[in-house]
């Protein structure tokens, strides 16, 4: 008999008041695109979001009114305003299009907003934000390409170059935008202070076809008199070391510059700076840079160059630079946010190595560098070397890096106490091995510096299973870890490319962790333009691999990258701007596959990665467990066409989407035939052809539950043990619930032995393995050319927890969680779970809890939204909200019995649900 969890009411007592608190509604978080107050966009008609903030339950959008002006004191007068959207009826608080005139280059816009909701009220107007254009036609660049004369050196690594440029303000500055690009990476000063804290500018993107630029307001780094601005560059992934060939100089040879000073003066008077002929070049101190090799810093050097980026300063020995044709990429501003350091660490344990060295511990696995501090005779070098795990001897473990040195270099000046932080360069690890410190080491010679691109976290979720809560945070880490300007695989070894299949599997996870709507759309673009016109899809974007249709491209699983990802950003959140301009990608991607199954519908020709790292057939103690690559690329054929239907629908083109759906019926009912009995048995009877299959809605209704049977018969044979890989393990446990297994998914999710999610953690995981063995239960580590300890493609888990312990899901009928959909289950154990997540709307919160035989979940719905909430074995009859009835409780739309369950429709608000079971 199954036992029923009784659920009450959690109750708040209030203090009795004589006066009611006033009912409130304000609007903030303005956004601009993916942005808050950006400088330098590129879009001439930006879409505009903002969110609702309210005391009242049931709380929607009637109808807003949006100002923009060009001046901050024209919009608050409400005169001379550039455009008055009036007030218009809508509900619509999300992505709004600005309709005034289009964006000119070199403008501040300054907007606010003001909202009615459906009670009649009248927000007060927002705060003003703004957003500022760059420079939006190729004619308003007067900037040069410019770098250091060619040498046969340019194709091996070399010293960094330097570039300045002295020049003179003889005015009043009322305001300062310094435009700036480069082939290679390129760090930017003016007056021997670093311009903003950006790093990796201009970014990774398809350098053949996008090349972004950033915009920085340098008003206040300006002075009157003698002024200097400088650079330096990098290698970077232009022209160091890039891809698992042992290759170089792939996008090209010669590092440049690209900068534009406007200086606006308070007389009216504007003046350029431009990078030209007048720039000066000299090789820098970092005396090589390499993203997978690290850096050589001599601080000799940099002494003997101090002040190089201010003034005064004699610079007779440097040389004149050479100017470079322009590339023939587009010129993109930034719409991703930038990488920038995010956390520092310090060591958890400093001990020396059999190797000598003296190892630091810094307690948690991550992408980035380590901050030395040091003090010692010139000309000394400290060499440090970077890994994620230790032999067994205590010694560094680096044979998984493969080429990849992962060392960094620094020579002393011999001054006090000196501080050194690489400037082109990441590396993956958790220890710095360090020889030739000239003195005893402390917590202080070594601190970790994380970086990553600066996503906001949106999403928490904490349970009460210690075990469980360390997985999330495991997947967090992996993905800050692995996000750094493109979603790359690794960050340690010599790869760290964006692979497609890595991303597709695991965006739906990242987008709850991360607000990644604008990291995504720029890759996404990027992904458009290294597509073949085939339409085949590289392995990884950007492309520097080379190929064709092929040639590493044009796999299953992977190239379907192509759709998933911006359906995925479509449903979570409600971007319909990205759906619509990758549409045609996503297309041409599905006809293209489509081609290459031929007239049975079967994707059997060509090579495939298949189901990754799943547990093979090779290994004795899991037989059985390799699920075949044609039904696997055939399952994906269906999954990707059946979505391309749902994006034309969602868009409006309605004859595309009945032809793609048409065909998608097609392809089923041909994997119905090929790997399908009529017994439910699906092709070679493993754990992710099941999951595909049902997933993905390939299976006759009549076979559903059979096929789910025969999943969960093949977890319990395996003692509640896996054996997808990349493609099947998304998908796992999510059909296991579908199928009335839900049991099954909690003790899988909580398992601790190999193979497991929890398996890693026990031998000390602070990150998501790309193995579920990397190290064995006998302590020996897996095959060390494919053995990353920070690979997140298996924490896709993460969107399982999130949707099922945590009960946070969206309505696909109102994407962007305009309505969620909370059901939290409580399982294995667990007694408590509280998931929050920021949606565009504002927060969304789900927080349960057991105690004894009670069952409390509180829920936070925000403005202008609404959630369907699923009470878990309940009776409609016993169900209380608040104090109340659910047909007396304000805010409850609808409430109704389905089956052992109950369903509530709530408006937006705060609740507390409960019933009382017989």
């Amino acid at each position: 008999m199954t036992r029923r969890i009784l659920i009450v009411l959690s109750l708040t007592v209030l203090a009795p008041a004589r006066v009611l608190p006033q009912a409130t509604l304000t609007v903030a978080g303005l956004r601009v695109e993916y942005l808050t107050n950006p400088i330098g966009i590129d879009m001439v008609q930006p879409r505009l979001s903002w969110r609702i903030e309210s005391n009242r339950r049931n709380t929607t959008q009637a109808a807003y009114q949006l100002q923009v002006a060009t001046s901050e004191a024209s919009l608050t007068r409400g005169a001379n305003l550039l455009w008055d959207s009036g007030r218009l009826m809508s509900d619509t608080s999300v992505f709004v299009n600005y309709r005034g005139p289009p964006a000119v280059s070199r403008t501040r816009y300054y907007w606010r907003v003001r909202v009615w909701d459906n009670s009649g009220r009248e927000s007060p107007w927002s705060a003003i934000e703004f957003w500022e254009s760059g420079l939006l036609q190729p004619a308003d660049w007067t900037a040069r390409w410019v770098g250091p004369k060619a040498t046969a050196a340019d194709s091996l690594p070399s010293p960094s170059p330097l570039l300045r440029r002295a020049f003179r303000v003889d005015d009043h500055v009322r305001t300062a935008r310094l435009y700036v690009t480069s082939l290679g990476l390129y760090e930017l000063y003016v007056n021997g202070q670093r311009v903003g804290d950006q790093l990796f500018t201009p970014g990774w993107t398809s350098y053949r076809h996008r090349l972004q630029y950033q915009t920085y307001d340098v008003t206040p780094l300006l002075r009157p008199g003698a002024n200097v601005v400088g650079a330096m560059l990098g290698d970077g992934w232009y022209r160091g070391n890039l891809g698992f060939f042992g290759q170089r100089n792939l996008y090209g040879r010669r590092l440049a510059l690209r900068a534009q000073l406007e200086i606006h003066y308070e007389s009216g008077r504007t003046e350029r700076v431009v990078s030209d002929s007048n720039w000066k070049t000299i090789a820098g101190p970092v005396l090589a840079s390499d993203i997978y090799g690290g850096e050589t810093y001599d601080a000799r050097r940099g002494e003997e160059l101090s002040g190089w980026a201010s003034a005064p300063y004699d610079d007779r020995d440097w040389s004149a630079v050479a100017l470079l044709d322009p590339p023939p990429a587009d010129l993109v501003a930034s719409m991703s946010p930038p990488v920038r350091r995010v956390r520092e660490l310090r060591p958890v344990n400093i001990h020396r190595a059999p190797s000598g060295e003296t190892v630091f511990d810094l307690g948690q696995n991550f992408t980035g560098w380590a901050r030395l501090s040091v003090r010692g005779p010139a000309g000394t070098t400290v060499t440090l070397r970077f890994g994620e795990v230790l032999d067994r001897d205590g010694n560094l473990y680096t044979a998984n890096l493969r080429r990849a040195s992962q060392t960094d270099r620094y020579t002393l000046s011999g001054k006090a106490r000196e501080v050194y932080e690489p400037h082109f360069t990441f590396h993956g690890f958790r220890y710095v091995a360090v020889a030739g410190l000239p003195g005893p080491p402390d917590s202080t010679t070594i601190t970790g510096i994380a970086v990553s691109s600066d996503l906001a976290q949106t999403g928490s979720l904490v349970t009460s299973d210690s075990l469980l809560n360390q997985l999330l945070r495991n997947i967090v880490w992996g993905q800050r870890s692995n996000f750094l300007d493109v979603p790359t695989d690794c960050p340690q070894r010599d790869e760290r490319l964006g692979w497609t299949g890595d991303a597709q599997v695991f965006a739906r996870t990242a987008a709850f962790n991360m607000d990644v709507s604008g990291f995504f759309a720029k890759w996404l673009a990027d992904m458009a333009a290294d597509q073949d016109p085939s339409g085949s899809v590289p392995w990884v974007i950007p492309n520097p691999l080379g190929g064709d249709s092929t040639r590493f491209a044009g796999t299953a699983g992977w190239s379907d990258a192509a759709v998933i990802i911006p359906w995925t950003m479509y449903l979570t959140y409600g971007d319909r701007g990205v759906l619509e301009r990758q549409y045609p990608s996503m297309r041409a991607w599905v006809d293209y596959a489509r081609r290459r199954a031929g007239t049975d519908l079967i994707w059997k020709p060509g090579w495939q990665f298949g189901d990754w790292l799943a547990l093979h057939s090779d290994d004795p103690s899991y037989p059985g467990a390799t699920t075949g690559t044609d039904l696997i690329a055939t399952a994906f054929l269906a999954h990707s066409t059946d979505l391309v239907s749902r994006s034309a629908a969602a868009l409006g083109r309605r004859d595309e989407a009945a032809a793609y759906r048409t065909r998608f019926h097609a392809i089923r009912d041909a994997f119905d035939r090929e790997f399908v009995s009529s017994t439910g048995r699906v092709g070679e009877n493993t754990q992710t052809a099941y999951a595909l299959a049902i997933a993905f809605d390939l299976l006759p209704d009549s076979l559903v539950s059979v096929a789910g049977g025969r999943l969960a018969r093949d977890v319990e044979a395996r003692e509640h043990h896996l054996t997808t890989g990349f493609l099947g393990t998304p998908y796992l446990l999510h059909v296991l619930g579908a199928t009335g297994h839900v049991g099954l998914a909690f003790a899988l999710l909580t398992q601790r032995t190999y193979p497991s999610w929890l398996y890693p953690i026990t031998r000390g995981a602070t990150t998501m393995w790309e193995r579920w063995d990397g190290i064995r239960p006998d302590s020996s580590f897996e095959d060390p050319g494919m053995n990353s300890f920070n690979h997140y493609a298996f924490g896709a888990v993460g969107d399982w927890m999130y949707r099922n312990i945590g009960g946070i899901d969206v309505d696909s009928a109102a994407v962007g969680y305009r309505r969620s959909r909370i059901a939290p289950r409580p399982g294995a154990g667990l007694t408590s779970a509280s998931a929050s997540l920021e949606t565009g709307y504002g927060t969304l919160k789900s927080a349960w809890r057991l105690e004894g035989r009670r069952f409390v979940l509180d829920l936070t719905v925000p403005a202008n939204t609404s959630a369907e909430v699923t009470l878990w074995d309940a009776r409609l009859d016993h169900v209380r909200e608040g104090s109340v009835a659910l047909n007396a409780s304000e805010g409850v739309r609808s409430s109704r019995q389905l089956g052992n369950d109950v369903i509530v429709d709530v408006g937006s608000g705060r609740y507390s649900f409960a019933v009382t079971a017989p």
